[in-house]
């Protein structure tokens, strides 16, 4: 039974939800007033530490360790969340793996690694959430990339698997539009958080001179989206995505 419309909030599930956006994203559903999910891949701590924040003891906010590229483990995932909350009604597809490397120095590891958390994770977790959806009011969203529309050297696989993400948000929103289940997507550009402080660090300036709105995007910038999409205000939206890089695409 889905908890939408109830009184303590929607169940939102967050993957990749210790760290980053996907922290960002956390933070904001819980300031809602919405029951959220944190799964984790192996940044225990930093989930729990969230988790507990959150909650302060109120248990609205728990931590899940997962592989999305494990389909027990996420099928784990799922029944557990439904069992602490009886229900979910958001899923939000964080989670996911973002090295470069030019061409000629891939190797199968590398470019399996990057699908397998970008593109199967996304898969299987949405196919995992599916059944407990309310419907109508379901949403499914996914973070794709800005890289997507314009892939710069060195991060081809990563913008390709990021591709494929907009292409699943397309093709599953006409394939759950029957049910009133809505898919979309949001693709932000660089984000200033732990991940891209190498890459400011050496390209800080360059990417600010480019970026029409003059500044570096903030998790809470991509939370905001995120949140609308999972609003009923977004309703009649579906299988979009959302660049969100202050105007450089």
């Amino acid at each position: 039974m889905s908890a939408a419309g109830t009184s303590e909030g929607k169940v939102v599930l967050v993957t990749g939800g210790s760290r980053g956006i996907g922290a960002g994203i956390v933070r904001r559903f819980a300031a809602d007033g919405h029951r959220v999910v944190v799964v984790y891949r192996s940044d225990r701590d930093a989930a729990e530490r969230l988790a507990g924040e959150l909650s302060d003891g109120s248990g609205r906010c728990i931590a899940v360790q997962a592989d999305i590229a494990d389909a027990a483990a996420v099928d784990r995932l799922v029944a557990t969340t439904v069992e602490t909350f009886g229900g979910l009604d958001v899923v939000v597809n964080c989670a996911g793996v973002g090295t470069y490397r030019k061409l000629g120095e891939m190797d199968t590891a590398y470019v399996r690694a990057i699908f397998d958390a970008n593109v199967l994770g996304t898969v299987l977790v949405t196919q995992a959430a599916l059944p407990h959806l309310p419907s109508p009011g379901g949403r499914i969203i996914n973070v794709a990339s800005a890289l997507a529309f314009r892939p710069i050297p060195s991060s081809t696989v990563y913008s390709a698997s990021k591709a494929a993400v907009v292409t699943l948000t397309h093709g599953f929103a006409k394939e759950l539009g029957g049910r009133g289940i809505t898919v979309n997507a949001v693709a932000p550009g660089v984000i200033e958080t732990d991940m891209t402080r190498t890459i400011l660090q050496e390209r800080g300036e360059q990417i600010l001179s480019m970026t029409p709105l003059g500044r570096i995007g903030q998790p809470d910038d991509i939370a905001g989206i995120v949140a609308f999409l999972a609003s009923a205000e977004a309703g009649w939206i579906t299988g979009r995505t959302i660049v969100a890089d202050g105007g450089v695409t």
